[in-house]
């Protein structure tokens, strides 16, 4: 699938437990907030994924609970951003629940 958004991939962690995938548009760390584009939110993932920052480096997998993609989402409070692979990013962009 092609890239819908410009931006860098990556995932973000909010210090209220939330965990999201997109394309960066744009970085405060003044006020800890990111707007992402084709963003999602990964509600669960399975053991397999080792964490967090699985999601970063392998994606989501069979058994994972992603939600669809809101084209602008503004995350506050943000406690993390890391850089997604091509790989994640394949599997970020695939569909999953």
């Amino acid at each position: 699938m092609a890239q819908l958004s410009h931006g860098r991939p990556v995932v973000v962690t909010t210090e209220y437990r939330g965990v999201f995938f997109g394309y960066v548009k744009s970085h405060d760390e003044a006020t800890r907030a990111v707007v992402l584009t084709n963003a999602r939110n990964c509600l669960s993932w399975t053991e397999e994924v080792k964490g967090f920052l699985g999601l970063a480096v392998t994606g989501p997998c069979q058994g994972c609970r992603v939600g669809p993609a809101a084209p602008t989402l503004r995350l506050d409070g943000v406690t993390s951003i890391a850089d997604c692979t091509p790989e994640a990013t394949k599997a970020w962009e695939t569909p999953r629940w």
